[in-house]
């Protein structure tokens, strides 16, 4: 038996509107190597002035997983050498980080919360892009000198499961306290894995393997796993020691392996000294005040929605997951729905048809004024829970948001009127009377076979519960 020790390096590209050391912006998609200048550019005699809003925003970091604020830190030159670095370095921070000695809690695979602890947090700056088309590569250096900040776990997970949780919880926390919008597909929350193996009841560290820059909770997953099983089938065929190096290996989304890249470099390798362009970084109490303002965090949200809104730990975690689907349940509940009718229709009707549409709250074509309307309608009794169902399938397809014009127009208004539901019930006891001699003679499992003919003969537009109720007058 073996046990998996994994670690995480979470790269998160902060949401400046300019780069961490000059005034070109970091607007995304732009012209290839327009947004530069002689600084990003590492042209001989542009000198680095550090950004004010970076550093602010690794303290909200910092602040958001209970970490230790460096009040003095220092950037270092590390030095190495790809197309996408012109400066033959990148200016990052190693003795000394913003932010050290942070945590996470996650739940582990016996539904226990599990601490996880950040090592540190530190800023850098980001590299360009290589593009490689056929035989030609390419680099655009608009990324470069982006503002990042590196988090890194300890080696405290171990499972893929573990590891897609964290990283979950971290992406959450980041776009809460809003210093990134950590898309993944545009690069802006980026991944390497640290990976090893060892003997159940070992001490010591197997030899670590680095997987670097995935790009989605999925990928990581799948990382994760067949690493593993490399490394033990490595183990188990007596190989180890050859097969298991450490190293820097890519994970191939298309094969699902990972491969080789390069002979992991330790820190020596990189020759870090500090930067001599740039002086330490001491932080002012104005800025450790501005960032200690933090909103209401993720766990934070889930104990006040079980606490005061009774509802399941289970649901609040799912809305909690993403900013925008707790705001867009808080406005649920602001325009006066029931916590437990806005989490039904929220977790279960709503998000499963936006998967189907492989779309997000945040492209909803339902907003929360209309859902609340729709679910207002249920609750006053003008339409049953089945043809809300109904209506929320043509609103997803439909640009048309007055709810009491679709009831009309799809016949859905529910009938409580006692003398039209007795009328069907009558009709419905009539054509079944061998049934209803069943009934009477003790077979009671029948009752929910009469209500279920007498909803289809008014097409799901009778109220149901007075359904039940003249339905045992009638009977009894």
């Amino acid at each position: 038996m073996f046990e998996v020790i994994i670690g995480l390096e979470v790269h998160v590209q902060l949401n400046t509107k300019s780069k961490i050391f000059c005034a070109c912006p970091t607007s995304f998609a732009e012209h290839q190597n327009s947004n530069t200048c002689p600084t990003c550019l590492g042209l001989p005699g542009a000198l680095p002035v550090l950004n004010k809003e970076a550093v602010i925003k690794a303290i909200k970091f910092g602040n958001a997983v209970n970490a230790t604020i460096n009040k003095r830190s220092i950037f270092n030159r590390k030095s190495y050498f790809y197309p996408d670095s012109p400066k033959a370095y990148q200016i990052s921070q190693f003795d000394i980080p913003i932010v050290e000695n942070g945590e996470i809690f996650v739940t582990d695979n016996k539904g226990n919360q599990k601490r996880i602890g950040i090592t540190r947090a530190h800023l850098e700056a980001d590299a360009g892009k290589n593009i490689h088309e056929g035989n030609i590569s390419k680099v655009d250096l608009n990324r470069a000198d982006t503002p990042l900040l590196e988090i890194v776990s300890e080696p405290d997970l171990r499972s893929s499961d573990e590891a897609v949780e964290y990283l979950k919880k971290l992406h959450s926390i980041v776009r809460y306290i809003d210093i990134s919008d950590a898309n993944m597909q545009e690069g802006s929350f980026r991944c390497d894995v640290n990976v090893s193996i060892r003997p159940k009841g070992q001490k010591e560290f197997g030899t670590r393997v680095e997987i670097k820059n995935i790009n989605s909770f999925r990928f990581v997953k799948q990382a994760i796993e067949y690493e593993v099983e490399r490394q033990i089938e490595a183990y188990e065929d007596g190989v180890y020691e050859e097969e298991v190096i450490q190293e820097t290996r890519l994970f191939d989304v298309n094969k699902g392996i990972t491969k080789s890249m390069r002979g992991k470099e330790d820190s020596a390798d990189y020759r870090y000294f500090p930067d001599p362009d740039l002086r330490p970084v001491i932080l002012t109490e104005e800025m450790l005040k501005e960032g200690s303002k933090l909103p209401e965090l993720p766990d934070e949200k889930v104990e006040r929605y079980v606490n005061e809104l009774k509802i399941k730990k289970e649901d609040a975690q799912i809305i909690t997951a993403q900013k925008e689907l707790a705001n867009y349940f808080e406005e649920l509940i602001e325009l006066g729905v029931e916590p437990k009718s806005a989490v039904n229709w929220l977790n279960s009707e709503l998000i499963g048809r936006l998967k189907k549409e492989n779309l997000d709250i945040t492209s909803s074509p339902v907003d929360a004024k209309t859902l609340a309307s729709l679910i207002s309608k249920i609750a006053d009794g003008t339409i049953s829970g089945k043809g809300a169902k109904d209506i929320l399938d043509y609103l997803m397809e439909n640009e048309e948001r007055d709810i009491d014009a679709i009831i009309e127009k799809l016949g859905l208004k529910q009938v409580s009127d006692d003398s039209a539901i007795l009328e069907l019930i009558d009709k419905v006891l009539k054509e079944n009377e061998d049934k209803v001699a069943e009934y009477k003679a003790g077979k009671e499992k029948l009752f929910g076979y009469f209500v279920g003919q007498v909803m289809k003969a008014s097409r799901g537009s009778a109220n149901p519960q007075k359904v039940n109720e003249l339905l045992k007058q009638r009977l009894s």
